[in-house]
């Protein structure tokens, strides 16, 4: 049985993540990295509250078999382009490279549809370029998920996201925009469970096509 770690376990993704590797044999423990806890008893359940600025002092936890990167925050909730890129980008980089360190064999991360570091959007360079420097890194299996739109229940309903998952319902039926096709975050987490046992190739990403691919149906 593996250990896994999880970083962004609060959010949606991660959450359900969370709920999926408790249920699942092949997983015994799973050490949880978060500023707020979760307040969950279980007894799978390893937390770690951490200063996300500090984990060079917690190098020692970091140790397992494969590091589940879900971390990520909005323009909106950061408060500016430089607090986004320091969580979306710093920290989930930090702690990759710290994990691959110590040894740490596979690494999923969930990034973005249209990611790339020569992206002129903010947000898809960020990601391509996380994506970029994490390919470097001495993991042996590195899994990448690009999905579109992530829907499912928020702690808070978001009408802005409401609708924004309607019109991608609509644009993703015209040739060319099958990419935004929204999955539903239980979907992802599977896939992203799924994905560390799919095959021996070293690094694979999974965009709208293959994210459907390995998921159970049922989510």
């Amino acid at each position: 049985m593996k250990t896994a770690l999880v970083i962004g376990a609060t959010g949606l993704t991660g959450s359900n993540l969370v709920g999926l590797l408790l249920s699942d044999s092949r997983f015994s423990k799973i050490k949880i990295f978060t500023r707020k806890s979760l307040n969950n008893q279980n007894q799978k359940i390893e937390e770690h509250i951490i200063d996300f600025n500090n984990i060079e002092q917690l190098s020692s936890l970091f140790s397992g078999d494969i590091l589940f990167s879900a971390l990520g925050t909005t323009l909106r909730k950061a408060g500016s382009k430089d607090a986004q890129y320091k969580i979306d980008y710093t920290y989930q980089y930090n702690i990759a490279k710290l994990s691959a360190d110590n040894g740490i064999e596979t690494y999923i991360l969930v990034s973005a549809a249209n990611s790339s570091p020569d992206s002129k959007i903010f947000y898809s360079k960020m990601k391509g370029e996380l994506e970029r420097d994490i390919k470097l890194l001495a993991f042996k299996k590195i899994r990448i998920m690009r999905p579109g739109l992530i829907e499912g229940v928020r702690e808070k309903s978001i009408m802005k996201g409401n609708i924004a998952i309607a019109f991608a319902r609509i644009i993703t039926k015209i040739p060319g925009f099958k990419k935004y096709k929204p999955i539903s975050a239980k979907r992802l987490a599977q896939t992203m469970i799924n994905s560390v046992f799919d095959d021996n190739i070293r690094i694979k990403e999974y965009s709208w096509e293959n994210l459907y691919e390995i998921g159970d149906p049922t989510y």
